[in-house]
């Protein structure tokens, strides 16, 4: 109801778990704490908490526009929402070594599960767009070392995602990652591979668990879980996969409406109330007061 019934601190042990039992991990990002808990219900193992999803959600490009307090607070919402773990895109750390242990101070104040730093230059980017532009992989080390210093709960995962496959090439991103595990990384996020070859050959080379990023309209293929569990992923993250359907579906809704004048025609594409009121909990907040639920919803609403 008001809170989970899990500890943050029970979180991150269930991921760090659910990563040691060998099998692919599921995780979608929220759009928002509704979506979360939709997520959980769904049945898949963890939340992501996308930079480019909060940007957008903002009205704002991903280009570095949120800060670190902004993502936390997004955190705190959908930390409150789902007992499963919320992993975070935590961009670039918000500036230099120090503001990347600032920035995970926060997030794991506010009930992170697990946070990736990526190592672009900052103002950042989509990491699906061109001309992208990276740090020098010493500057990324210490960003790591700096997040790595700055955890309390050991069991917070810290992954390093490298930009650098599509700027320095794929061997130079395999010789990063593998840098940025040797400073504490937990895990890797090779971002923007170009094919099944590329993601094999980082399988290969890296021995920590490794996250495929799944996302639409992207550099990359889509691969279905199969194929990544073949591959030997660990991770099968779908970052703003929720939030295109349901901008797609508010566009369609908002031309219908504007076109017929009555959103007669769109009810049944929508959610219903007494739906709605289901995955909020609403009955059980009786147990706080009995008037809260003391109502019938009609037939088919």
């Amino acid at each position: 109801m008001l809170h989970t019934r899990t500890t943050p601190a029970e979180r991150r042990r269930d991921l760090r778990e659910k990563l040691a039992s060998g099998r692919l991990l599921r995780v979608p990002g929220a759009l928002n704490p509704l979506s979360a808990r939709l997520v959980q219900e769904t049945g898949f193992d963890a939340v992501y908490l996308s930079g480019a999803g909060l940007s957008a959600d903002l009205g704002l490009p991903d280009i570095g526009l949120t800060t670190s307090t902004e993502l936390a607070a997004r955190l705190q919402q959908l930390t409150r929402a789902t007992d499963l773990p919320v992993l975070v895109d935590a961009d670039t750390g918000f500036g230099g070594p120090l503001n990347a242990a600032r920035t995970v101070a926060l997030l794991e104040e506010a009930g992170a599960a697990g946070l990736h730093l990526e190592d672009q230059e900052n103002p950042k980017r989509c990491g699906h767009l061109d001309g992208k532009r990276v740090v020098p992989r010493e500057e990324m080390t210490r960003r790591i070392r700096a997040a790595a210093g700055a955890r309390r709960d050991p069991d917070l995962l810290l992954m390093a995602r490298t930009d650098a496959r599509a700027v320095e090439g794929l061997a130079a991103a395999i010789d990063r990652a593998k840098a940025y595990v040797d400073a504490g990384a937990d895990a890797v996020f090779p971002e923007a591979l170009a094919d099944e070859a590329e993601f094999a050959a980082f399988r290969a080379a890296v021995d920590v668990p490794l996250l495929a990023n799944m996302t639409e309209f992207g550099k990359g293929p889509l691969l279905d879980v199969t194929t990544l569990e073949n591959l030997g992923y660990d991770i099968a993250l779908y970052p703003v996969t929720l939030l295109r359907l349901a901008m797609g579906a508010i566009e369609d809704g908002l031309r219908v409406l504007a076109a017929q004048g009555t959103q007669e025609s769109l009810l049944p594409r929508m959610q219903t109330r007494s739906r709605l009121y289901e995955l909020l909990g609403y009955e059980e907040y009786t147990a706080f007061d009995s008037a809260v639920f003391d109502f019938t919803l009609p037939p088919g609403t």
